[in-house]
């Protein structure tokens, strides 16, 4: 059976590989499992800080932290703006593929109506000689 393509398909397909590489990063960066990911991170740098018996790598208020956070945000930031820009892209794209089904659609309509509309004058047609037909008869 022969599949056709979505818009989605073809658009998914046109994509770089840094842009798919930061649709993904993006995705990832807005989920929950980041979150959670980034948060059990920073308690643990956090605890090994405080409790950390030879050897204080971080020590409060934690600056390589907070240096590791501005460099991730440095980087992100970009990359979720080139993931939104593709995603305001390919909902133009999805609103002209509607607008498009939207006229062939209306087009259709259109043209049953037509028909329609003939059939309709064909049967009254047929309806009045059969009329005419009866009254001449009599």
């Amino acid at each position: 059976m022969l599949k056709h393509k979505t818009w989605h398909d073809e658009h998914a397909e046109s994509l770089s590989f840094g842009q798919s590489l930061a649709d993904k990063v993006a995705n990832g960066m807005g989920s929950w499992t980041f979150i959670i990911c980034q948060t059990i991170f920073v308690i643990l740098w956090m605890i090994l800080n405080f409790v950390g018996f030879m050897y204080h790598w971080d020590v409060y208020p934690f600056i390589l932290l907070n240096l590791l956070f501005s460099t991730q945000a440095a980087y992100a930031a970009p990359i979720i703006m080139m993931a939104q820009n593709r995603q305001s892209e390919r909902d133009r794209v999805q609103a002209m593929k509607d607008y498009q089904t939207n006229v062939e659609a209306k087009e259709e309509i259109e043209l049953l109506q037509l028909r329609l509309n003939s059939i309709e004058i064909e049967k009254l047609d047929k309806i009045l000689r059969m009329l005419e037909e009866l009254t001449s008869k009599n």
